[in-house]
């Protein structure tokens, strides 16, 4: 019989801490601004990678990752990632993905809309994932203004 899925707590602040720190690294705080746009090569091309602010809060932040493709196929889409930042705790956590409204932590299986049971976890990996691939690969394509000295 199969075990019923656990939520690893100490791996999920792990991995939402590390988002955190990633996010902050591709929208730094001295740069005041609502988008940073980003070009990322592949060996099949570049592609351009979007982080939008759509809420800024006294403690929380929320933006919207996505991925900017004119050449995008109308059955295969890149995930748009609605990630609220907290400042106070320094994490920042995936709350939806294309029109899946307030992603739960733990999900029975099978379920409704047949998603797994550790379907959050899956997208904060997939956040992270992302943004390292970002940093390592990627160059902004906004000018840098560098505070004068």
């Amino acid at each position: 019989m199969k075990e019923r899925y656990k939520v690893d707590f100490p791996l999920h602040m792990a991995q939402c801490e590390a988002n955190y720190w990633l996010l902050q690294k591709l929208m730094p705080a001295s740069e005041v601004r609502d988008n940073w746009e980003f070009a990322v090569e592949r060996a099949e091309g570049r592609w351009e990678v979007r982080i939008e602010i759509t809420e800024r809060m006294r403690y929380t932040t929320t933006v919207q990752v996505f991925r900017q493709d004119a050449e995008a196929s109308e059955w295969l889409q890149s995930p748009r990632l609605l990630v609220r930042l907290y400042h106070d705790a320094n994490v920042a956590e995936v709350m939806a993905c294309e029109g899946h409204r307030r992603l739960d932590v733990k999900y029975s299986y099978p379920n409704q809309k047949m998603y797994q049971a550790d379907e959050k976890a899956q997208f904060n990996r997939f956040l992270g994932e992302w943004l390292r691939h970002c940093l390592a690969n990627g160059h902004s394509l906004s000018e840098i203004s560098l505070p004068v000295r």
